[in-house]
């Protein structure tokens, strides 16, 4: 648009020339951003397809044009996750539009978060103090140090935003490390101070016996000591903010792509995986070359729980987990998990097991009270034969026995039955009897105490081929800033969780670096973006516990949808599955879990 000046013999008021000018600015303004050219380019566009919502297609051609989102603030709250304890909540505001919208959030429980590696949920419930510090801790991190540092970064630069979060945690981990440090050595000082020098006592040789034997002595049988528990190892206060907005940052960047998260994680993974959205026009298919590649995970499901929670004296099985063959669709591993819960309910019924107690357990799974391993284990053979599913085939086993939970240090025994203690060599022939009595059995997860290195390696040189072990709470897999243990000797892989004090760059890292083995998710208490982070990050198998539970279904809900997705969008056939968990050296994996 142009304006002819005014005719220099014509008088003109002081208003008419200042709109005069403003027209010529504004006129100006509109060129040299290429306004006209556009809204003529569209409206030429508009005219030719005739679409029935005008201005919704004009709304949709000029947001292609607008400034890509910028964080403009992230904010924390205090919430309650899915067990009723309080958690951290992150949610990601961003500049879209001119306008600053609350574009998504994450929930990460800190249940674990500031305390020492071992501390079970129970007892962190009576520590109540050492949890509002930390909950207390990571809102003013976010407040006062992610939200102003992340302030303008864009969204999906998760390795750059992931990378200022693990630096911050990592300061803040040195720092807490030397306190403790000071407070150790401080607390050392004052107990020598206060502490008399001890007097001297003569030495009296060892009483002996009639037959001038030492006393106390059994022949020559000596019995190993057992090895003392590793100090807990501290957890940093308030680094559950670190995970929280990690996560957070993910899915407001897939919120803001219009893809979903997994595929967002796979971009994260390998950038050069998944066509960006304007490349779908020259891919000649709207999923574009990697998104054929995609990797879905078989659910493993945790069919029955004999542990220390169960009314029976049977403590050693915590969890007996179903491992079915990967070419089963995720509807038909559910399906056969429920008809197999049923069809057990329906043999406890009966008169051969005298109405033993029936619940569900924290995981979910069928709660039994057994006197002994064997009674489970044959519960569920009979009821896989009832239905004809090929247990020891296509359909294995494995077993958590969450060992570290039984140790009785006052006997330095394992107490697997109530009243029933076992030594950590005597454990190891229990194990030997149960794998061989019933070969279905493929791994067993923290057969012993991360300690007992000597039973690990025994066992793992009994078993052979026939069965793996993995470490859960035997391992130490942990955030970039925090120092990482090796894993007991045997142990074939660990199990990998998705700790509140993770970023998504972390997870991914972990399970990159155990690319050569098959990998496992297992979720913990969370929403159904751990689903996601399994499709997403590539794993082989996806544990979520049992199948009762809304928290739970939910998550097995969304692997439905994904496997249909991917179904609707490539054909049955064209999705890659893992391969099968027995390969030619054995059954060997990875677990990953989201804490």
């Amino acid at each position: 648009m142009s304006y002819k000046g005014f005719p220099s013999h014509s008088k003109v008021s002081k208003e008419d020339q200042e709109f005069y000018d403003l027209k010529n600015k504004a006129a100006e303004y509109y060129r040299s951003n290429g306004v006209p050219q556009k809204i003529e380019s569209v409206l030429n566009e508009m005219f030719w397809q005739k679409p029935d919502d005008i201005y919704g297609y004009l709304a949709n051609y000029f947001s292609g044009l607008s400034y890509t989102p910028v964080i403009s603030k992230i904010t924390g709250k205090e919430v309650f996750d899915g067990r009723g304890l309080t958690a951290v909540q992150a949610e990601v505001h961003c500049i879209i539009r001119n306008e600053e919208k609350m574009v998504c959030g994450a929930v990460m429980d800190g249940s674990f978060d500031g305390l020492p590696d071992g501390v079970e949920s129970g007892e962190m419930l009576s520590n109540g103090d050492l949890q509002h510090l930390s909950i207390t801790t990571a809102l003013k991190w976010i407040r006062e140090n992610f939200s102003p540092v992340l302030r303008g970064f864009n969204p999906t630069d998760q390795t750059n935003v992931d990378k200022i979060l693990s630096d911050f945690a990592m300061a803040r981990y040195l720092e807490h490390k030397d306190s403790l440090i000071r407070e150790k050595e401080e607390e050392l000082r004052n107990e020598a101070m206060s502490e008399a020098p001890p007097q001297a006592t003569p030495t009296s040789a060892p009483a002996k016996d009639k037959k001038g034997n030492d006393k106390g002595k059994k022949g020559n049988i000596t019995e190993n000591p057992l090895p003392p528990a590793e100090p807990p190892v501290p957890r940093l206060p308030g680094a559950t903010a670190v995970g929280a907005v990690s996560l957070a940052v993910a899915k407001t960047a897939a919120e803001l792509l219009g893809t979903p998260l997994y595929r967002h994680i796979t971009a994260v993974r390998d950038p050069q995986v998944v066509q960006s959205p304007h490349s779908k026009k020259d891919s000649g298919s709207s999923l574009g070359w990697a998104q054929k590649e995609m990797q879905l995970p078989v659910p493993i499901i945790t069919i029955m729980s004999c542990g220390k929670n169960s009314a029976g004296k049977l403590n050693l099985l915590e969890e007996i987990i179903l491992m079915p063959s990967s070419s089963l669709r995720v509807r038909e591993v559910i399906g056969m998990g429920l008809d197999l819960q049923c069809e057990m309910r329906r043999i406890l019924n009966g008169s051969t097991y005298k109405a033993l107690p029936v619940g569900v357990s924290d995981e979910g799974a069928l709660q039994v009270g057994f006197d002994r391993p064997e009674q489970a284990l044959d519960l569920l053979a009979e009821a896989c034969a009832n239905l004809a599913l090929p247990l020891g085939s296509d359909l294995h086993l494995a077993v958590n026995c969450a060992a570290h939970s039984l140790m009785d240090y006052s006997r330095g025994k394992y107490e697997v039955m109530s009243g029933c203690h076992k030594s950590p060599d005597e454990l190891v022939d229990i194990y030997e009897g149960l794998i061989n009595k019933y070969p279905a059995i493929r791994s067993l997860i923290d057969p012993f105490r991360k300690e007992d290195v000597g039973q690990w390696e025994r066992l793992a040189s009994v078993i052979g081929q026939s069965c793996c072990l993995l470490a859960d709470a035997a391992s130490n897999l942990c955030p970039r800033w925090r120092e990482a243990k090796p894993l007991p000797p045997g142990a074939t892989k660990a199990i990998i969780r998705h700790h509140s004090d993770m970023t998504i760059s972390d997870l991914i890292q972990s399970i990159a670096e155990h690319k050569d083995a098959e990998t496992i998710l297992a979720a913990g208490s969370g929403d159904a973006s751990v689903v996601d982070l399994a499709v997403g990050s590539g794993v082989s198998f996806l544990k979520l516990g049992g199948l009762r539970g809304a928290e739970r279904m939910d998550k097995y809900n969304r692997l439905m949808a994904i496997e249909e997705e991917q179904e609707g969008i490539a054909g049955a056939g064209e999705i890659n599955q893992p391969v099968s968990f027995e390969s030619e050296s054995g059954w060997n994996s990875l677990t990953v879990s989201a804490k």
